[in-house]
């Protein structure tokens, strides 16, 4: 039997923790709730969890930075859910290193099925990555750093060697928004002294060059930079 995937459940009020933990525990996850953010730092490191579901209720500090390095090291995924259904929250949430944000009140269903999707997302990113191959497959996307190739449909896409990297390092991490800053730190070099346009006129390249996909897509996040939706 495989072992069961573990979920955190960080900051969630008092009235909705033990709503969504049986609602958890049906699907026969493994749940762990903790109430303060400050106690949470040690059950993360010694729960693992596959998943956090988080409310950003501050309490004392930016909740986000307690979290954010778990999840750069691990690349666990992160539901946020707030009953702030502006814009800005939003946008905010997604820069900060969220995957995913759903406003309250919500349905058990809903709810289930961004956790699923989340899941399976990050199962698929992590055999990825595991592979050490530096190459990624999606449904009618293939990209491979060590030819430099992509792939669409099994046809050669021609495209130059830094707009296959920035496809590829976007792709690396679906549905993450990542900045212009960090993209331009990560693709172009911490060394590179122009501006973050550059990175747009690469993903109108990109776009131009690849057909429409209902599976994927190169999304502009206004204001923050880009995020490689993908839907599985």
């Amino acid at each position: 039997m495989s072992e069961k995937q573990r979920i955190l459940i960080v900051d969630v009020d008092p009235d909705l923790s033990p709503e969504i933990t049986g609602w958890l525990s049906q699907e026969n996850y493994e749940t762990l709730a903790v109430s303060n953010l400050s106690e949470s730092i040690d059950p993360i490191e010694l729960f693992r969890p596959d998943l956090i579901v988080f409310d950003p209720i501050i309490r004392g500090s930016d909740p986000y930075h307690r979290l954010q390095s778990y999840w750069n090291t691990y690349r666990v995924p992160t539901l946020v859910i707030s009953d702030k259904g502006d814009v800005m929250s939003k946008v905010i949430s997604l820069e900060m290193g969220a995957d995913d944000y759903l406003v309250k009140p919500f349905d058990k269903r809903e709810f289930l099925a961004r956790v699923h999707a989340l899941l399976r997302r990050y199962i698929f990113t992590m055999k990825t990555l595991q592979s050490g191959l530096r190459a990624i497959h999606y449904p009618s996307l293939s990209i491979n750093l060590n030819e430099y190739t992509v792939r669409c449909n099994d046809r050669l896409i021609p495209m130059p060697p830094r707009e296959i990297e920035l496809l590829y390092y976007l792709a690396s991490s679906p549905n993450q928004v990542i900045s212009r800053d960090q993209i331009l730190h990560d693709v172009w070099g911490a060394d590179y002294s122009g501006d973050t346009r550059t990175i747009d006129v690469h993903v109108k390249r990109i776009r131009r060059r690849l057909p429409e996909s209902d599976i994927w897509a190169l999304v502009t996040v206004w204001g923050v930079g880009y995020r490689f939706s993908l839907t599985l």
